[in-house]
């Protein structure tokens, strides 16, 4: 580790000495010539700040501005993909054999829960996914915004607010805010495709081999359209079809020895369509603001392989086994209208906004193995699905104060309105037929579709909450201080009131030197999903039907083992920086510290064998084990954040944009809730996996360092990313798996021709990094490599990219 740093600062001290090495450089780049990394000091920033002017250099918080240029120079199409290329802070893993984790992946702000960033889009509440995460990938247990229903090319910029906000924004604001920034030109429009696909030599341990797959084919256009004299709308359309991949290895348990998993990325196929409006209502100030979205995906990702000899296997559908496939069907919509102008003095905003996800289930290539041979070979499995509503007012008033002093006075409220079902599949995804006895081994068969179980009508749910808030906040800057004071009130109908507070300051010793710093209280509430998820599968133990599964803590079973309603998450943030800039270089770093109590984890399954207590509590409802959502996780996670840039503009050599941003982070788990209301000794509650997985599923270091180079119609970027070792959890520390640390190195070629027509290749993963291999047939072969892997587990990735700009 002290190497590690010690490698960040050499390379920060290196830039700091670009200026005096570098006479010649200036601060003057034209716009179209702008850093694609940290943005300069030009950029005005509307995340965090309601103070008008602001730049990212200027806030009192932390903010990372991120062009859409640095999201579209690289090779992925996958808005949350590249964001985690170029923000160091931010994780976003590629789990597999996770069912519906897999096709919808969350992403990780300073190694906490997915949950615990908030994501705007246009400064406005985004709505989460239905999935619920239960399955053992980063970010077990939470809900999250699928940050890929916003196409790349439909973005302006994302800023990403570094700092707890939940005084400013309310729940979910514990780690950070992610602002989506759509689009607002009048005019021009364009179109690309980019194609790609892994040509790599996989490192597996008993396969090693060379392949090429996972080719990914994205076309996207967009037009922008003026409106009047000074309205807009722009439109996106988006297409993405993506081949799985397969990195598993050797399974030896029956013959011949063969790889039949396909362990990698699912099979996609999706189709975006975007559109942001802004239209002035005349002369009178006031404009119609507008946006929204539809997203179809389809999605196909492989459960573990039944072998030819497995219990669940039908020889007479299967002779050689088969290789279940987990498909999901996600809708997600949003429409976001509203005005803004001025009453009197005070700017106001006032937006409604509707947003629903859906995902249907299907198991294919599969069978239920308790219908014998006249088991059907694929199955509805039902659906979930989450809406929200959400309106809100916003007022701020900025005062001049006179003498380079003024002060903003913000004030708002919000009302929310959230939904959430789970709706039942056909009988035979989850019924237990006439088969009790498996025809391969004489073992006892399972109900329900193999690798993926239908949701049976135990399970369906239909629940709604709403929410009012009211927040004050106000930033005030005189002379060479500035402070920020912000408060908000919450009431929910389900768990009842919460109060939050922020209090922060800057001081600006000079014009190129600065101190930031700030306290604030944060909370998260419980998710729908998180109240009333429910998955509840029959099982046949000598000739009796009992249940087990997921229940809401709240349910009866769980009531009965200590479930109670759930409260929101609290954390305490604390954050203490500085801010450099000096000519065409600046650079910030901040510290900061996050205390997090009541914290939510899905317990482990209790099962009526751990004691006659249990055993006894369990017996009326027929349940042999269950699990539920319980409070009482508490961790500390200490940091910090360091972002510098240093601008070279040369007569002859073109311009150099220099980047490095790094990322150090420990979290640290203090307590874990032991007993509950009725059992105490209770069984293991959360685990020893969980607890890895939450102290290091996410690089405790990462750093990146970006060259931007450009000179006319030639462009090149070259980035290299170092990612500190991740542990993928075992049932003990000797059968944990470990990434190993390793640098990814990604470079993009890119040239222009008659101002219109782009072209591009590059490569990813350049030099073919795997993470550490799993050990010689671990998981019986299937997973060959950690899917912790902050970087994932494909290898190298060629690709090439054309457009067309009128």
């Amino acid at each position: 580790m002290r190497k590690h740093i010690f490698l960040t600062g050499a390379a920060l001290g290196a830039l700091a000495a670009l200026p005096a090495a570098a006479q010649t450089a200036t601060d003057n780049t034209p716009a179209d010539q702008q850093s694609t990394q940290a943005q300069p000091s030009a950029d005005i920033v509307v995340t965090g700040t309601r103070a008008a002017g602001r730049t990212r250099l200027d806030t009192i918080s932390p903010v990372d501005v991120l062009s859409a240029q640095a999201l579209k120079n690289q090779g992925t199409t996958e808005t949350a993909a590249a964001l985690a290329t170029v923000a160091p802070s931010i994780d976003f893993p590629r789990p597999a054999v996770t069912d519906a984790t897999d096709a919808i992946r969350p992403a990780t702000l300073r190694g906490l829960s997915p949950d615990q960033t908030l994501v705007l889009i246009n400064s406005v509440r985004a709505h989460p996914s239905a999935l619920l995460n239960i399955n053992g990938s980063v970010g077990r247990g939470a809900a999250a915004v699928d940050l890929n229903t916003i196409p790349t090319a439909a973005l302006e910029s994302i800023e990403v607010l570094r700092d707890g906000a939940s005084a400013l924004y309310g729940s979910d604001a514990i780690a950070g805010v992610v602002n989506l920034r759509l689009r607002q030109d009048r005019t021009g429009g364009g179109t690309s495709v980019t194609f790609g696909g892994y040509d790599t030599y996989v490192p597996a341990p008993l396969a090693p081999r060379h392949v090429t797959d996972g080719g990914t084919l994205t076309v996207s256009g967009w037009q922008n359209v003026p409106i009047g004299a000074e309205g807009y709308l722009d439109v996106t359309g988006e297409y993405v079809n993506r081949e799985p991949t397969s990195r598993g290895d050797l399974d030896t348990r029956d013959t011949p020895a063969k790889i039949r998993s396909r362990f990698g990325d699912p099979d996609v196929n999706q189709y975006t369509g975007y559109a942001n409006l802004g239209v002035p209502l005349g002369d009178s100030g006031w404009q119609v603001v507008g946006w929204g979205g539809y997203q179809y995906r389809r999605t196909q990702s492989a459960a573990f392989p039944r072998n030819p000899s497995n219990t669940n296997n039908v020889p007479a559908i299967y002779p050689d086994g088969f290789l279940p496939l987990i498909q999901t069907k996600s809708r997600d919509f949003t429409v976001t209208g509203g005005v803004k102008g001025a009453l009197g003095d005070w700017d106001t905003s006032l937006t409604a906004s509707y947003g629903k996800n859906k995902i249907d289930y299907s198991t294919i290539h599969t069978l239920n193995a308790t219908y014998g041979a006249q088991s059907k070979t694929s199955f509805y499995d039902g659906a979930v699905s989450y809406d929200q509503f959400v309106t809100n007012l916003d007022l701020s008033h900025d005062y001049s104060l006179g003498a380079g002093s003024d002060l903003t006075v913000a004030g708002g409220a919000e009302y929310r309105r959230e939904s959430y079902a789970i709706s039942a599949g056909e009988p035979q995804s989850y019924d237990h037929g006439p088969v009790y006895v498996s025809p391969t081994n004489g073992n006892s068969t399972s109900a329900g579709a193999q690798g993926f179980g239908g949701f049976s009508p135990d399970n369906i749910v239909s629940e709604h909450r709403d929410n009012i808030s009211g927040y004050l906040d106000l930033e005030g800057r005189f002379a060479n201080l500035s402070v920020g004071a912000a408060g908000r009130y919450e009431h929910y109908s389900d768990f009842g009131d919460t109060v939050n507070g922020k209090l922060s300051a800057r001081y600006d010793f000079t014009p190129s030197f600065a101190i930031r710093g700030g306290i604030q209280t944060g909370f998260r509430a419980p998710s729908l999903q998180q109240q009333y998820f429910t998955s509840i599968a029959s099982v046949v133990d000598s000739g009796n039907v009992i249940l087990t599964g997921t229940f809401p803590s709240v349910s009866p079973v769980a009531r009965a083992l200590g479930g109670q309603q759930l409260e929101p998450e609290k954390s305490t943030n604390y954050s203490a920086g500085i801010v450099f800039r000096s000519g065409a270089f600046n650079l910030t770093a901040d510290a900061y510290e996050i205390d997090l109590r009541n914290g939510l984890a899905l317990s482990e399954n209790i099962r009526s064998s751990f004691s006659t207590d249990v055993a006894n509590l369990l017996a009326p409802y027929g349940v042999a084990s269950a699990r539920f959502f319980l409070n009482g996780v508490k961790s500390r996670t200490r940091g910090i954040d360091v972002v510098a840039n240093y601008k070279l503009r040369t007569d002859s050599a073109g311009i150099f944009d220099f980047t490095v941003a790094g990322n150090y982070n420990d979290l640290k788990v203090l307590s874990v809730p032991e007993t509950t209301s009725t059992l105490n000794p209770a069984p293991t509650l959360v685990s020893r996996q969980r607890i890895v997985s939450l102290e290091d599923g996410t690089p405790e270091t990462k750093v990146t360092g970006t060259i931007d180079w450009s000179l006319g119609d030639v462009g090149l970027t070259a980035r290299g990313v170092y990612y500190g070792d991740v542990i993928e959890p075992g049932s003990s520390a000797a059968s944990d798996l470990h990434t190993g640390a390793k640098v990814i190195t990604d470079i993009e070629a890119r040239f222009t021709v008659a101002d219109r027509f782009h072209f591009g290749f590059g490569a990813d993963n350049l030099f073919d990094v795997y993470p550490d291999a799993a050990p010689a047939g671990f998981a019986v072969g299937v997973v060959a490599f950690p899917f912790y892997s902050p970087f994932g587990f494909n290898g190298r990735r060629l690709y090439v990219k054309a457009g067309l700009d009128w």
